[in-house]
């Protein structure tokens, strides 16, 4: 979100004020432990369906902008009817990743399924989730900014859960059930993605299906400055609960892929008591599209098939992975002169510059991982004797090669220049007028029937 604009001269006032000021920011995670930290994956287990066709999406950050274009793609996915089923495309939608503006949606489909798309533009898009907090940088809000942020960590969920949430914890959410839902923040002491699941709640040892949903999509979308830091307590002590052995495995080893060695080292501080308390800021200063989910599922997992189970693993036989991308384009007019970029214009280029170049990097490795498990699949699923095979319930002329991974992105870009230039120009914020949220809805649909990876997705059904 860009909601902070630029003043002149504030920042001279800013050690005057800084004594003005303070953010109070309690955590609101409770000790206790769901016997979940012994999952082998990221924190959602295995899958439970065992359907031939896996979907995964995954929504980037951008406000509104994002939840509406992720929403977009959503609605359009009902709409397409899976050939020789009584069903549509998102009725295969097995992971639902969100960052941002885009947990909005991931949260509030993962809660409510399919009744979600009957009235989440009425209830949240058309909405002003500003209400009631302070989204400019001026002499009166500059103290509250150099103190953490200028707005705290109660307004936004308190809306969020009124408005959208009502209750709803991450009980609400069914462990079991699909679509499974990673909302991702970042983690800003160990720089590396937050994702609310259980292996980070049982480190912490405490209580992941109560934490409230409202605040989880809250700490995904705390831009910096804009909102203090969401702040999570550690337990340890509190509970049993071990350290998974992949967590173990992948600190202890420096070979370990970086992002899987990273997160690791991050869960063992929730667990050794180093950390008293945990920092969250927006998920996309690690990682605008929510893949690390995605991707440290895969390769947290221990077994040729993993996250999914055997039995899913054998009939599985087409894979969708789509990132829902609603990024701006470039914009800022100090390219003219000379000077500049300055004040917040500086802060936001170098935070666009981070966040954009980031997310490229992700994708190119989050493709090379996901082509790696299509081949270990293979050779697994080739490997399995007759027993097995029937055990896992392999149909009728099953060939174990028959399987193919579709990795793509769905972006404003991919559709025609003048109206994906309107597009990027839409604000980062949590206000929009109705006209640019059906617009950028319509946008989702007609982006995602334009994309040739979905299109080559489908017609392989």
């Amino acid at each position: 979100m860009r909601w902070v604009r630029p003043i002149t001269g504030a920042v001279l006032m800013s050690g005057v004020l800084l004594g003005c000021a303070s953010i109070q920011n309690a955590p609101v995670n409770l000790p206790g432990s769901d016997s979940l930290a012994d999952k082998g994956n990221i924190g959602f287990g295995e899958t439970t369906s065992y359907d031939d066709t896996i979907i995964g999406l995954s929504f980037s950050g951008g406000g509104t902008r994002a939840a509406a274009f992720s929403y977009g793609v959503l609605k359009e996915m009902e709409r397409i009817p899976v050939r020789g089923a009584q069903s549509s495309m998102i009725d295969r939608v097995e992971f639902v990743s969100g960052v941002s503006g885009g947990s909005v949606t991931a949260a509030y489909y993962g809660l409510r399924k399919r009744a979600a798309l009957a009235d989440f533009r009425e209830r949240f898009l058309l909405r002003n989730a500003e209400e009631g907090l302070q989204t400019d940088l001026t002499l009166a809000t500059l103290s509250r900014a150099v103190a953490g942020g200028i707005n705290d960590s109660t307004g936004f969920p308190r809306w969020l859960d009124a408005n959208l949430f009502q209750g709803a914890t991450f009980r609400d959410l069914g462990a079991a059930s699909r679509p499974q839902v990673w909302i991702n923040a970042s983690d800003i002491y160990n720089r590396t993605p937050f994702v609310f699941g259980s292996v980070a709640f049982g480190a912490m040892c405490s209580n992941l299906s109560e934490y409230p949903l409202a605040n989880a999509v809250a700490a995904s979308a705390a831009v910096p400055v804009a909102f203090a830091p969401v702040v999570m307590q550690t337990f340890p002590g509190k509970c049993n609960d071990r350290l998974p052995p992949w967590i173990v495995r992948a600190r202890d080893n420096p070979n370990s892929p970086p992002m899987l060695h990273s997160f690791a080292k991050a869960i063992s501080r929730y667990h050794d008591g180093s950390m008293p308390y945990i920092k969250l800021l927006d998920g996309g200063l690690v990682d605008n599209y929510g893949l690390a989910g995605f991707t440290i599922a895969r390769l947290s997992s221990d077994t040729p098939y993993g996250p999914i189970s055997p039995r899913q693993a054998v009939r599985l036989r087409r894979a969708l992975i789509l990132v829902v991308d609603a990024k701006t384009g470039v914009s800022g007019n100090w390219i003219n002169t000379v000077e500049g970029p300055s004040g917040a214009d500086l802060v936001k280029a170098a935070a666009d510059t981070a966040i954009d170049a980031s997310v490229a990097g992700s994708f190119t490795a989050f493709s090379a991982t996901m082509t790696d498990w299509q081949g270990s699949l293979v050779r697994w699923r080739c490997g399995l004797s007759a027993a097995d095979r029937a055990r896992y319930g392999a149909p009728a002329n099953w060939n174990c090669r028959d399987v193919k991974f579709y990795v793509g992105r769905v972006g404003f870009d991919q559709l025609e220049p003048t109206r994906a230039a309107e597009l990027e120009r839409v604000p980062t914020r949590f206000q929009l007028p109705a006209e640019q949220v059906d617009s950028v809805i319509a946008a989702g649909g007609d982006a995602l029937r334009a994309s040739p990876i979905f299109r080559s997705f489908a017609a392989g059904l």
